[in-house]
């Protein structure tokens, strides 16, 4: 089958966001997707956690209420995500790591949502969204709610800016990239520029003029390295027990760009709780966001999700696959494979999910899938394509 007999997937309106419960001492509000929200007794308004996720114990189970961010006692469904950026065709990597997201939620009997991450402007226009649809389509990794498109979702986004402007110490940022780059600082976990606070403490007066030459963007300042709440510790399903400090290792991250676009952090952030994703699987080039991501989670009130980082497929030079490049693109590996059976199976094996490479299903694939079979590990060069 080519990509020219692919069924379409006609993109359903999106639901209204709806608004959360309101609720007196004690109870639990929900999000629109059911999911629940934590909230400090004596406030409805979602505060900071002071408590650590240091002596969180991990379970590969579905149900365990030892989860990560789980009440005591408490169990919850899984819901995974696919949260692809249409920033061009999916390449071999996107597929493997969505392969693993699909196959721990399913062999979990757990659901799918989808998530079209669109929020960029250049990422709006052109094919690439439906194309992503088609090719996960294709391949048998069908999804059980969406998609949803990010900038279709704006006022949740601004709404939790809001909520972080009340609760937490959020400032306006001068600094262009240029600027960050080129300063001699140390990097972030995620290998971007570790912010200095440059702009941390403008006066007003020096705020006002300079946003009259340029708006700024947005910034959360976090907690520092000798605060008790200044650092996350958490289990992942592919690197085990982790801790970042967030003053140290992330530093004070983007909350809103200064061309008014929702910064990354915070929107998966706020969708993935209103979705009520219980699992997040991604590429480990994202382990370093996870912290970050979790402090949000406590600053609104979301329930913390179990994280698995899956290693990242890498060109025969050791290159990362790109898809400016169209390295390995599903255009390709769709033409030369020919069914999704033969692509799935030469991929599992490559990566370790199965002894060889023999046709296989997404479904065949569940039934044995164990995140144990790609723990560990950061890169994966896999064989030469068959011809």
């Amino acid at each position: 089958m080519g990509p020219e007999d692919t069924p379409k997937h006609e993109a359903p309106r999106p639901r209204t966001p709806g608004t959360r419960r309101a609720c007196t001492d004690g109870q639990v509000a929900t999000t629109r997707f059911g999911a629940p929200i934590r909230r400090s007794r004596g406030c409805c308004r979602a505060r900071i956690l002071n408590t650590m996720m240091n002596d969180l114990t991990h379970s590969t189970t579905a149900q365990s209420a030892d989860r990560p961010g789980a009440p005591a006692g408490a169990s919850r469904p899984v819901v995974g995500r696919f949260a692809p950026s249409p920033s061009g065709r999916m390449h071999l990597g996107n597929a493997f790591s969505s392969l693993v997201a699909w196959l721990s939620a399913r062999s979990q009997q757990g659901r799918i949502v989808m998530r079209i991450e669109d929020l960029d402007p250049r990422t709006q226009s052109g094919p690439w969204s439906q194309l992503v649809l088609d090719d996960l389509a294709w391949l048998g990794l069908y999804w059980d709610e969406g998609p949803f498109y990010q900038r279709e979702r704006t006022d949740l986004y601004r709404a939790a800016l809001e909520t972080l402007q009340r609760e937490a110490e959020v400032y306006p940022c001068f600094c262009t990239r240029a600027e960050l780059h080129a300063a001699s600082a140390p990097h972030a976990s995620d290998g971007t520029p570790l912010y200095a606070g440059t702009c941390r403490d403008l006066p007003a007066d020096e705020v006002r003029a300079r946003s009259l030459a340029r708006p700024p963007a947005l910034r959360l300042h976090v907690p520092g390295a000798t605060e008790a709440r200044g650092s996350r510790s958490f289990v992942d399903e592919g690197f085990g027990p982790v801790r970042e400090t967030l003053a140290e290792e992330g530093g004070d991250f983007l909350v809103r760009r200064s061309d008014g676009v929702y910064a990354y952090q915070l929107a998966v952030v706020v969708d993935d709780g209103d979705m009520g994703v219980t699992e997040v699987v991604r590429g480990c080039d994202l382990l370093g966001s996870t912290a970050r991501q979790m402090y949000l989670q406590d600053l609104l009130g979301y329930e913390h999700p179990r994280y698995g980082h899956v290693p990242l497929i890498v060109a025969e030079d050791g290159r990362r696959l790109s898809k400016r490049d169209r390295d390995l693109d599903m255009g390709e590996l769709r033409a030369r494979f020919g069914t999704p059976e033969r692509l799935l199976g030469w991929l599992a094996h490559a990566c370790g999910l199965a002894p060889d490479d023999a046709p296989r299903s997404a479904e065949q694939l569940a039934e044995t899938f164990d995140w144990s079979l790609v723990r560990g590990r950061t890169a994966i060069r896999p064989p030469a394509l068959p011809r």
